[in-house]
């Protein structure tokens, strides 16, 4: 009902004085007396002194629905429902009882509000009509607006109110007071150094330094808002565990992700792990920039390596000082931020600093945050520098910056080859990146990604020859340069010179090589260590292996300790290349040969091959080619770009035994080459040079290796996006469903030559992926969809010509595809439901295929615009043409094994343009002279097609056909000798086709019957 017409129901002149008898009278005064007077005290019909009982609360609720359904007009609600209305209206008037709240909250409240209120109280039951629920909503709000009247006209209300109003003036006067106390009051000196301090920072950290590198043509600074990337992290929260027993609450850890630069959002304090070069130090530098610019808090930057090199650690007046700021602040400046909380501290590097200081900096920080509540604070760390939870306690939030995901590398070399202006090296890099997996695994920070750009271009694009050089600078960066540039001395009275690492490092890398594993107990690697530190010059004697491990750990930036006891390599690469190195000097090449059938070896014979010496390298290639297996032919091929020199000899061995394999110029070639595993990738070549069948062999073998390495393979794949030939181009479209479904989309299907070609889609994935595409003219559809599901992943229905619907129960009336205004062929398979045939005719269809034996073919006469069609069901009538299109000009005609059951042929004559037929024949309907001789009739026929039982072929009745030139087979064929018949009565036949699946005869004995035909397996 409308509130308006309610309205007149429930006159304000009626309802009002009924609802005042619910309150008692009011004395003189402000009713301050009861400390206040809650609504509870002023009803009258509770308490000893009631003046009204329950049931006179009731039938004043019955005398207001009464109003409402005695006046004139529409009534309110069902007649029957009158006494479940009166009974809620009354529970709701009770519930004012119930309220803890005065007079002047009520009315502060509003009617709406307080009719809520008094909804929760007496809950409409259920079962009543909306028009029930409604009534009682309007009049309780109704109800509601006259009681909030009274209350304003009761003579305690005035004087409660200004009351009121004292009490709350005064809180108001005493916080504010206390505000001001608090923060004092900037002058103008403050406001005017602000505007010179944060524009100051903003500038000074805008920029990103890669330590460590020093290559001719990469500069070693890049503005940070063109290179900055974000990475995400990761911290460990308490969640309730929804399996927990009744009455009990669990809670478990629970990984949360989220943005590195949105740490501080939901949290002011913060302690930010991550490994080095994984983007710790740039992160404070986009914090501190971000605020700068934005002006919401100040930033503080404070890089703990600066401040302990001073000494004492600085209070809040001398951070600017500390860090080498040239402006000078206002005296106090910086106390006042703080205590007016709008700080940013960011406290950088808690693991560049010795143990012994990392105690005093702890207290140092919590003196401040106890000092300073109310600021925003972050502390980076390397991960093993302290414990975990070391400041959980405080309330800091651990969280963990995590590897860079594919897609964060691809943005980060974008960016970083935009910033260089050498935009021309950054597509090969990244196909590098995709088909090289250890130069992909190396590629997981920022700083390594950094490396590897910066390689990539000093040797303009050409990375795979430098791969020993990538490891070299690397491992030079990590071990010795990075911590010399930043003034880094030594942590904790350990320094190791770049060698002593090394010796440590593949000592262990060769050790994890050896027991096949990448984790050790750090007992055993503490061993390995003791083991070897009497060969280490450089150690204080004073130091053990459990100290010389832990700066290794700290400072390498190459080991870590994901667990307690637990030690490995923080990429599987550099454990590879470590433990190579190691066996080379060792002459452990026997071990290397031993163990190259195992394919978690591959990488490390790869860079032995690289640290050996030419002799050596010559013995191990001979090794592998001895054991005569395409995958270590291919080791060894993939190990020449590590063979700078090499007996000219042994190169061309192992060139000449892979170009055998590589490229593949057949379907099984591709197969067996797919089975020698991902290593395959780096060696696939083209598409240039590369013949038809060589660039399908390819895409095949790339298509293959898909589920094991997607990237690599794809990365294969994009390369022959462009390619012309037809068959390449199916098997790319072919092996989506291998791949991740929007990014194949996006790289390799877009860019195809849409001619030819029909894309599947199978899974809702790919049919959203539709849309980032441009149009596809022929579309395949599988599974239970509606039209209207079907149109809303197609972006522009105009541009589709063929769809093909198959497996589809959920397909209805084919009306619904007149959405498709330029369709001329249409696949129907297995949709039983498909009806409406007729209404193609508004199509410009020209193609049909219909199998379903138990198909609706009603109205398919009406398609007179047909030149294709292919039908499984049945057709009904003594004619063929009294169920398919009698004036359709059909030039292809395929007639199921079931369609001709009742007709036979007769009538077939009467499509005199047809060129091909097909027919499937079964001993229910076996072919006879009648139906040879409408075949006879046919003067365009130049091609049959024929498949099920042969004895029902007739091929005793089969008059002379001599315009057919072709005959096909479609299942096993007859035996050659049944078909002599068949072959005098086709003079002008050119090709026979017969399907080899199955067959028991040879191709050469269906020759002899067929002496003028060319013979060829299906």
């Amino acid at each position: 009902m409308d509130p308006t017409v309610l309205g007149g129901k429930l006159a304000s002149a009626l309802v009002g004085p009924l609802l005042k008898k619910l309150f008692r009278p009011d004395g003189p005064g402000a009713g301050l007396v009861d400390k206040p007077v809650r609504l509870s005290a002023l009803v009258s019909f509770r308490g000893e002194k009631r003046t009204l009982t329950e049931q006179d609360v009731h039938r004043l609720a019955e005398r207001i629905v009464a109003q409402a359904v005695d006046s004139p007009g529409e009534p309110p609600f069902p007649a029957d429902e009158r006494i479940a209305v009166t009974d809620t209206l009354a529970r709701r008037l009770l519930g004012l009882g119930d309220l803890d709240m005065d007079d002047v909250q009520a009315v502060r409240l509003g009617h709406r509000e307080l009719a809520r209120e008094l909804h929760r109280a007496g809950p409409a039951p259920d079962g009543l009509s909306a028009d029930a629920c409604h009534f009682l909503d309007y009049a309780t709000e109704w109800a509601c607006l006259n009681i909030l009247e009274f209350f304003t006209r009761r003579s305690t209300f005035v004087a409660r109110t200004l009351v009121e109003q004292t009490r709350a003036q005064a809180e108001l006067i005493a916080k504010v007071d206390e505000l001001i106390t608090r923060t004092p009051r900037p002058d103008g000196r403050d406001a005017a150094f602000e505007r010179r301090y944060l524009p100051h920072v903003a500038e000074r950290h805008n920029h990103i330094t890669i330590y460590g590198i020093d290559l001719r043509d990469s500069p070693d600074r890049w503005p940070l808002e063109v290179a900055y990337l974000s990475l995400e992290a990761t911290g460990g929260e308490r969640s309730a565990v929804p399996e927990a027993p009744p009455g009990e609450h669990v809670t478990a850890p629970l990984a949360v992700r989220l943005p590195a630069e949105e740490a501080l959002g939901s949290h002011d304090r913060v302690m930010l792990r991550g490994d080095a070069g994984s983007g710790k130090t740039t992160l404070v530098q986009w914090l501190a920039v971000t605020a700068a610019r934005n002006a919401v808090r100040v930033p503080f930057v404070l890089p703990l390596r600066t401040l302990v090199r001073a000494g004492a650690l600085p209070a809040p007046g001398a951070f600017l000082t500390a860090v080498g700021c040239p402006l000078t602040p206002p005296e106090g400046w910086a106390e006042r931020v703080l205590t007016a909380g709008r700080g940013l501290v960011l406290v950088d590097g808690l693991d560049e600093i010795p143990a012994a200081d990392r105690h005093r900096t702890r207290d140092w920080l919590l003196a401040l945050i106890h000092a300073y509540p109310g600021n925003h604070w972050l502390l980076t760390s390397r991960p093993t520098a302290v414990r975990p939870d070391w400041l959980a306690a405080e309330g800091f939030r651990e969280l963990t910056l995590t590897p860079m995901r594919r897609a964060d590398v691809a943005t980060f070399v974008h960016r970083w080859h935009a910033a260089a202006q050498a935009p021309e090296y950054e597509p090969q890099l990244l196909d590098a990146l995709r088909t090289k997996r250890d130069l992909a695994r190396l590629a997981t920070n920022p700083l390594m990604c950094g490396l590897i750009c910066a390689l990539h271009r000093e040797r303009r694009g050409y990375l795979p020859t430098g791969r020993k050089e990538l490891y070299d600078a690397a491992l030079g960066m990590l071990l010795a340069r990075r911590d010399r540039e930043r003034g880094m001395g030594a942590v904790d009275g350990v320094e190791l010179g770049e060698e002593a690492q090394l010796e440590l490092l593949q000592r262990l890398a060769y050790a994890l090589v050896l027991s096949g594993r990448t984790e050790m107990d750090l007992e055993t690697a503490e061993g390995i260590v003791a083991r070897c530190l009497p060969a280490i010059t450089r150690v204080p004697a004073q130091r053990d292996a459990a100290d010389v491990l832990r700066a290794l750990m700290l400072r390498s930036g190459l080991l870590r300790q994901p667990a307690e006891g637990v030690v490995h390599f923080i990429h599987r690469t550099f454990q590879d290349y470590l433990g190579a190195r190691y066996a080379v000097e060792e002459g452990h090449l026997g071990v290397l040969a031993d163990h190259a059938a195992d394919s978690q070896w591959e990488d490390v014979i790869r860079m032995a091959v690289a640290h050996a010496r030419p002799g050596e390298r010559a013995t191990l290639l001979r090794r592998l080619l001895a054991e005569e297996t395409p995958r270590l032919t291919l080791l060894a091929l993939a190990c020449l770009e590590h063979a700078v020199a090499l007996d000219p000899g042994v190169r061309a061995e192992v060139e000449e035994r892979a170009g055998a394999l590589i490229p593949p110029r057949t379907t099984e070639e591709a197969r067996a080459l797919a089975e020698a595993g991902p290593l395959v990738l780096e060696l696939l070549p083209g598409p240039e040079g590369l013949t038809a069948e060589e660039a399908h062999g390819v895409a095949v073998t790339a298509s293959l290796l898909g589920a094991e390495e997607d990237e690599g393979a794809l990365a294969v794949l994009r390369r022959f996006r462009e390619h012309p030939e037809l068959d390449v181009r199916r098997q790319l479209v072919g092996t989506w469903s291998r791949f991740d479904t929007r990014e194949y989309a996006v790289e390799v299907l877009d860019h195809l030559d849409r001619d030819g070609l029909s894309l599947l889609c199978e899974s809702a994935e790919q049919r959203a992926a539709l849309r980032l595409m441009r149009p596809w003219r022929r579309l395949r559809f599988d599974g239970p969809l509606t039209a209207a599901e079907i149109l809303d992943c197609v972006p522009e229905p105009a541009e589709v010509r063929h769809l093909d619907l198959r497996n589809n129960p959920g397909l209805g009336h084919l009306g619904e595809l007149l959405a498709f205004p330029s369709l001329t062929g249409l696949w129907l398979q297995r949709c039983p439901g498909a009806v409406g045939l007729s209404r193609l005719a508004e199509l410009p269809l020209t193609d049909l295929v219909v199998f379903d034996r138990g198909a609706d073919l009603t109205g398919l006469g009406a398609l007179h615009r047909l030149t294709q069609l292919s039908i499984e069901g049945g057709v009904a009538g003594d004619c063929l043409a009294d169920t398919l299109p009698a004036d359709a000009p059909l030039r292809s005609l395929f007639l199921g094994m079931d369609a001709i059951v009742s007709t036979g042929l007769r009538g077939l004559s009467r499509w005199p343009t047809l060129r091909s037929l097909a027919l499937g024949v079964s001993d229910r309907r076996p072919l006879s002279a009648e139906d040879w001789s409408e075949v006879a009739a046919l003067p365009a026929l130049t091609a049959l097609s024929f498949y099920g039982q042969p004895e029902a072929y007739a091929h005793e009745a089969v008059p002379e056909l001599p315009g057919v030139q072709e005959l096909r087979f479609l299942t096993d064929p007859p035996p050659p000798e049944s078909l002599r018949v068949l072959a005098s009565r086709l003079p002008g036949l050119r090709t026979l086709s017969v399907t080899k699946l199955g067959s028991e005869h040879s191709l050469d004995s269906y020759a002899e019957v067929f002496p003028t035909a060319e013979i060829t397996g299906i």
